[in-house]
């Protein structure tokens, strides 16, 4: 019951991250996202060979 838990946790958390991605548009006030985007924020979840001072993140849904 544990891994079954643990498995659906972690899907749930990922696709909770997946809707709040830069490119998801859930209302009409702002129907470009992606455009608030500056050059040193980090819009994936991990990094590899670019150094970022922050990670950008939506305000709400």
């Amino acid at each position: 019951y544990a891994v079954v838990g643990m498995a659906v946790t972690g899907a749930s958390w990922y696709l909770l991250r997946l809707a709040q991605g830069p490119t998801v548009v859930w209302t009409k006030n702002n129907p470009t996202p992606w455009n608030t985007i500056k050059p040193d924020e980090n819009t994936k979840l991990m990094a590899v060979n670019q150094k970022f001072e922050k990670s950008w993140s939506r305000d709400r849904l």
